[in-house]
């Protein structure tokens, strides 16, 4: 049987742990495929069997479950860190228009006390409330409509579908009590506000997850981007990307503490030339190399979950049609015993605050903020079931002569044998 390949896919779109474990659930449905998707990472980490399957069908497979995604690679994490600020950027738009739209709705609610029978007046009319309410509600809120959409196409529930679900409810019941006159209070405020504070939310997320992929970019930072070749004697500046084994090119100087090599020996990427041009060969293509595999490692560590972070998810899996299902119980039960529109009211309460989004991507914002920290100083963790193992650690035994040492070798205490003077023996 040939060995297996790993691949890591960078996948959008994904909302909170129920979209991770629905791609983690598709992708483990395929032969020979075993997957395990991050969501502060945005990254899919897949070991596939190549007799079984390929990168072409994996990447379908996530398309197909409702997310973008395309391989990821040292040559394309500038390009998708562009793409991410662009978004975040857009984003930060949508919330300010979003914002100026909903204060009004908000600020009356200081004015709307003392009513009688449980309705306040309303200090803007309703309808201006509803023009304000109306953007915000599909136009800012969308992409909520769409992530729900996908969840639901792909079999399972998500964030988006409480939130769509919960402001579209109150949205609708605040435009027919609007349109019909009746005497009844309106819950604009209430779905503008949630749909802000969600994308305010988002907005936060998106920073915390740039800060965790500060240190992978710092990485891939030290990897030449040119390289100069010989063809026909001349010397050509190629991509790195396009080198290949076998390939000769000429590393120009530049100052660094020098390190003697001669013919024959090894170099890294990364490395600078001390004094005069330098001859090499290529041994391996630019995703081979040590560098390469560095940055591999530790991307392949933030895959890895730990015990609290896999307890995240199993409690996130379930709670989205949990709170659907109580929030119709709630509902339904409430309407026989008592006022429909109160318990209407509840129930859009339950499915607007209940929300898994906090529970599903602090776990994994955390240990991938650590594992890239760490990186930083030059200590590679194996993902977050080391890390939380290193925390019950109170004695660490160390023999890395020189790796962890000066590598030089020094006196620091002298304890003779009786009767031999101390000076003899540091003379010996």
């Amino acid at each position: 049987m040939a060995e297996s390949a790993t691949v890591e896919i960078a996948v959008g779109g994904m909302t909170c742990a129920a979209c991770a474990a629905r791609i983690e659930k598709q992708l483990n449905k395929l032969p020979g495929v075993e997957a395990a998707v991050n969501l502060a990472a945005e990254r899919a980490h897949v070991r596939f069997a190549p007799e079984l399957a390929d990168v072409d069908k994996i990447l379908a497979t996530v398309v197909k479950t409702g997310f973008t995604a395309s391989v990821s690679t040292a040559a394309t994490h500038a390009e998708e860190k562009e793409r991410k600020l662009a978004a975040y950027r857009a984003e930060v738009k949508r919330f300010w228009i979003a914002l100026a739209l909903t204060l009004p709705l908000v600020g009356q609610m200081l004015f709307m006390f003392g009513g009688s029978g449980g309705v306040h007046d309303d200090v803007l009319p309703r309808w201006l409330q509803l023009a304000l309410a109306t953007p915000v509600q599909f136009w800012i809120g969308w992409r909520f409509y769409v992530g729900g959409f996908n969840a639901i196409r792909g079999g399972s529930g998500n964030m988006d579908v409480l939130v769509a679900l919960g402001t579209s409810m109150a949205w609708l019941y605040s435009t027919v009590v609007t349109v019909l006159g009746l005497h009844q209070h309106v819950y604009f405020e209430a779905s503008a506000t949630v749909i802000t504070l969600v994308l305010l939310g988002k907005i936060l997320e998106a920073r915390a997850k740039a800060k965790t992929s500060a240190a992978i970019e710092a990485l891939v930072k030290l990897q030449p981007q040119t390289a100069h070749i010989e063809r026909d004697g001349k010397l050509v500046e190629v991509p790195v990307a396009t080198l290949i084994p076998g390939d000769v090119f000429v590393v120009r100087a530049g100052e660094s503490v020098p390190v003697e090599v001669g013919p024959g020996d090894q170099i890294y990427a990364g490395s600078i030339n001390g004094t005069v041009p330098l001859t090499v060969r290529a041994t391996a293509a630019v995703a081979d190399n040590s560098l390469a595999k560095v940055v591999a490692v530790v991307e392949q560590a933030q895959q890895r979950k730990g015990a609290t972070q896999r307890i995240a998810d199993r409690i996130a899996r379930p709670l989205v049609p949990a709170i659907l299902i109580l929030a119709g119980l709630i509902a339904l039960i409430g309407s026989l015993l008592g006022d429909p529109a109160t318990w209407i009211e509840r129930a859009l309460v339950v499915l607007v605050a209940a929300s898994p989004c906090a529970l599903a991507i602090s776990v994994p914002v955390t240990v991938v903020a650590a594992v890239g920290a760490a990186s930083k100083i030059g200590v590679l963790i194996k993902g977050g079931a080391a890390l939380e193992s290193l925390g019950a650690v109170r004695t660490v035994a160390l023999d890395k002569t020189g790796t962890l040492t000066r590598n030089t070798p020094t006196v620091t205490n002298i304890i003779p044998a009786e009767g031999v003077p101390a000076d003899r023996v540091l003379a010996v």
